[in-house]
């Protein structure tokens, strides 16, 4: 693993707030599929890639296996989570549960600063060539979609839940043409919040959620044949 593991390391010895870098260097890594699922997380190896002692790495772990991106499990220690077709399809039914209310709540708050932006993100991710920055595009584009409902808390439970299946999302984006009906997609959920029309950006942003779920599921079971 210590020649596999794909982070942004850095030496920490002389820094603080250790585990909050190795704790984002895990995460981004484990949610862009750099660390696939089933991977052992080495605390030792990971100790040593950011010299610091085990303390820290032990307290970004713990972090990770609260967010449910790592779990223990016995003789291997902790590992990347991988997820079950009925439980990305459980967590694609929360998110077309919740996402759709947070943008209907920001629809009548959304400023034209933010209306701007959410266009510069969608252009940004039909335009973008690169399939490993389809994801963090697609994020950006709904987090500004998202951002003036004012929940927080709201915010905060989209944002984990959406670490969890983010690796997956980009399974969709890449291999089954996602990428071309997620931009079609986009635009017309931004269409409807730029004619303050609440409902039927909620309805858009509920079949956009529910479709790519179900495309995923449906490319994973087919993989599995």
């Amino acid at each position: 693993m210590a020649n596999g593991l794909k982070l942004k390391a850095s030496d920490l010895s002389k820094q603080a707030s250790s585990a909050d870098v190795i704790y984002d260097a895990l995460r981004d890594a484990i949610i862009r599929g750099e660390i696939e699922g089933g991977e052992a997380l080495r605390q030792d190896t990971i100790a040593q890639m950011f010299r610091v002692s085990r303390i820290p790495v032990r307290e970004a772990m713990q972090r990770l296996e609260a967010q449910g991106l790592v779990v223990s499990e016995r003789h291997k220690g902790a590992v990347v989570a991988s997820l079950s077709a009925d439980q990305i399809t459980e967590i694609f039914q929360f998110r077309a549960l919740i996402e759709p209310i947070v943008i209907e709540m920001a629809v009548p708050l959304m400023t034209e600063e933010t209306l701007a932006e959410a266009q510069r993100q969608c252009d940004a991710f039909a335009a973008e060539t690169d399939p490993m920055r389809w994801g963090d595009l697609n994020r950006a584009f709904h987090r500004a979609l998202y951002k003036d409902s004012d929940k927080p808390y709201f915010l905060s439970v989209v944002d984990k839940t959406n670490d969890l299946v983010e690796r997956y999302v980009r399974l969709v984006l890449y291999f089954v043409q996602g990428m071309r009906h997620a931009v079609a997609e986009h635009q017309a959920i931004l269409d409807a919040c730029k004619a303050r029309n609440a409902k039927l950006a909620g309805e858009l942003t509920r079949k956009h959620i529910e479709t790519a779920g179900e495309t995923l599921v449906a490319y994973l079971r087919n993989q599995k044949r």
